[in-house]
């Protein structure tokens, strides 16, 4: 367990975050044992624990910034910010949420400006700043998706309101269960089996909701 602050926001990051990361790292880079391999995993391990980071931040600062106390988790398969319940109004609510993957946007934007421009030479420096693109913006663009519980699904039930949570679950149901099936005509398992949890969630969410 690992516990700092910055910017006055404490900051916890669990065993398992590194561990996914690891794992997420192995799949991108290839495994081996070869000390190349193993630096190429480090490296994608704190591009992408930076960009995941930044992303929590956004969610963090824009929230403190409308007076409630925060504190952001870094656990498997990525994080959250906490707030207390009721901390927001529905339009507060709205942009708390989209900070988090628009910073994390603008943060892969400067690396993208660093590697189209910079001139890098083919080090393990391209290989961190190529990393952090491809990470910030998988992980931004993954999180717009409009399925609850990732960011995108919570633009949605901020925009609709509470009125129409019955809308905004039949909307994460259904994109939840496209995205499903294209994982598994692609062979993306792992996708697969990610977004087909969240569908059952959101079809479990539906039937309560009744």
């Amino acid at each position: 367990m690992v516990r700092f602050s910055l910017f006055g926001i404490p900051i916890e990051i669990r065993p398992w975050f590194w561990i996914t990361m690891i794992i997420f790292g192995s799949l991108w880079t290839g495994s081996g044992s070869s000390r190349d391999a193993v630096i190429l995993i480090a490296l994608f391990v704190i591009a992408g624990s930076l960009s995941i980071l930044v992303h929590e931040l956004g969610h963090a600062l824009v929230g403190r910034a409308f007076g409630a106390p925060t504190g952001i988790v870094l656990e498997a398969f990525g994080g959250y910010a906490a707030f207390p319940a009721g901390a927001f109004t529905r339009g507060q609510n709205f942009l708390v949420t989209a900070a988090g993957p628009g910073i994390q946007l603008i943060w892969g934007g400067i690396f993208l400006l660093i590697l189209l421009f910079g001139n890098l030479p083919d080090t393990m420096i391209q290989r961190f700043v190529t990393y952090s693109v491809a990470v910030s913006f998988i992980w931004a663009i993954f999180n717009l998706l409009p399925v609850l519980p990732l960011d995108g699904g919570r633009l949605v039930e901020h925009t609709l309101g509470p009125k129409r949570t019955r809308t905004t679950l039949w909307i994460s149901f259904a994109t939840a269960v496209v995205i499903t099936v294209l994982g598994v005509i692609y062979k993306q398992y792992f996708i697969a089996l990610f977004l087909g949890s969240m569908a059952y969630q959101n079809w479990q969410a539906i039937q309560q909701h009744r």
